[in-house]
Order: structure tokens, then sequence, then C-alpha cells
């Protein structure tokens, strides 16, 4: 049975002092589930001090983005080499970085290799905008960044990867995806891996969901005949009271199935 994964995605908030004190409301509230994966991913400042003070029994980390050349003359950025013994996991070709730091197919699938390549795994995030939905055109962006993205790959490379299904018009709009809407989709991201790597291949790799996720919607997203592997929580993340909430949901909705 492939594990839970629920993660939380802090984006730009924080600094290291309440992200210090958010793990510390978080640990009070998670116990340790065998069989429940929780990763937090705070801001890129706060992983050194995090990566000492998280218990390492409940949480892992990851980071939200990095470079992916491993060194170089490129003032600002941070590498997957720099971050290989602080993370577990990174967040890749999320809809932000594809809109505002204009994140390429090429660019993801370039930072999917250099995190492989560090031993970190991606979280890679797919998904189609408002307007590629009403024009029919889901799967095949779907198809085009999943495709691109695993493109430099090996099989075993990618049995690894943990695949974020996030659409983006339900991202921060107040708009929810129907479960039917989320199934067709995972479905689809699960039948393009099968073609590139097998049905086995297919069957090991992780799929989750994100997109305007809540407390109320996990029992729901997670029973889904397509088979949800967990979540990517957003703005819920940053309230201890609900993203222990959604863990807990997660570990009884799985207990029960």
């Amino acid at each position: 049975m492939r594990k839970l994964m629920i993660a939380g995605n802090w984006k730009m908030h924080l600094n290291t002092h309440e992200a210090s004190l958010l793990v510390h409301r978080l640990s009070e509230r998670i116990d340790v589930h065998r069989n429940v994966e929780v990763v937090l991913a705070p801001s890129t400042l706060c992983l050194q001090p995090l990566s000492l003070e998280i218990d390492r029994r409940k949480f892992r980390l990851a980071a939200q983005n990095a470079f992916y050349k491993d060194e170089g003359a490129f003032t600002g950025e941070v590498s997957f080499t720099m971050l290989r013994d602080l993370v577990h996991y990174c967040i890749v070709g999320h809809s932000e970085r594809r809109a505002y730091f204009h994140d390429t197919l090429e660019v993801v699938r370039n930072k999917v290799e250099a995190a492989v390549r560090n031993g970190i795994t991606p979280i890679l995030c797919i998904g189609e905008t408002e307007h590629e939905r009403k024009s029919g055109e889901t799967k095949q962006v779907l198809h085009d960044q999943l495709t691109t993205a695993l493109s430099n790959l090996t099989t075993n490379d990618v049995r690894d990867v943990v695949i974020a299904y996030e659409p983006v018009w339900a991202i921060g709009t107040g708009v929810t995806a129907k479960p039917a809407q989320i199934d067709e989709a995972v479905r689809f991201i699960r039948h393009n891996v099968a073609e590139l790597y097998g049905q086995k291949v297919s069957e090991e790799v992780r799929v989750l969901y994100g997109a305007g996720v809540e407390p109320e919607y996990v029992a729901g997203v997670l029973s889904l005949d397509a088979g949800i592997d967990g979540l990517l929580v957003g703005g819920a993340s940053l309230n201890y009271h609900k993203f222990s909430e959604i863990v807990n949901a997660a570990y009884r909705t799985r207990r029960e199935n």
C-alpha cells in the first residue's frame, strides 16, 4: 500500500520565529502515524533551523523551490545540492512558479532531474487553468506537463516521484473541484504514467491532490476510486488546528478503508 502524504506548503509566510512556533503547535497535536507521512514546506530561510527542531518521527521537510544548476555564478539562487542534507522533498512546478516566475516546461524538467540527481524527491505539481479547462484542454495540459517533466528520468527514478494534481482554477479562488473532476484527472495521470513507464510504476507512484484543501474534504478526496495518496495543502497548512485535523482525518480515512 502506498504511504499517505499530507504536505503543507507555507508559501511566502512566516519568519523563523513564527515557523518554529507553528511546528511546536503541530507537534503537540499530531501523533506519529506509520501510514501517514507529514511534510512541511517552509520558506528556504526557515529550513535550517527547523531541521534542528522537528521531530523526525512526525515530520519531514520540503523546499518550495530550487535552481537546477548544482553550483555557479547564479546570484540569489539556492541549488538542490545545497538542500540535500536538509530536505527529503522539493516542490517543483507549482502553478505560482509557472505563472509568476516563468518556470517553463523545460525549466520544470531540469528541476525534476536536478532534484533526483541530488537525492531529493520532487513533488511535481501539474494542473490546468480555468481557461484551459473551459477550452477542453485539460488532458493535453496534464499530458504535456507530466511527460516533459519526467522525460529525463529512468523508470526507477519515476517510481519515487510524487505527483500533485492542482487544478489552478481551484487554488485560492473559492471554487471547489468536484469529486468526479478530481477522479478523472488522477485516472488520466496514472494512465499517462502507465503508457510511459508501465502499469506497475503507475500503481506504485504516489499522486496527491491540492487545491483549496480543507478538513471536511479529506475523506471524500482520499476515498476516490482513482487512488489518491494524500494532499498538498496551501492556506490551511498555516492554521495548526486545520492542518492537524487534515492529518488526523487522513489517518482515520486510511484506517477505515
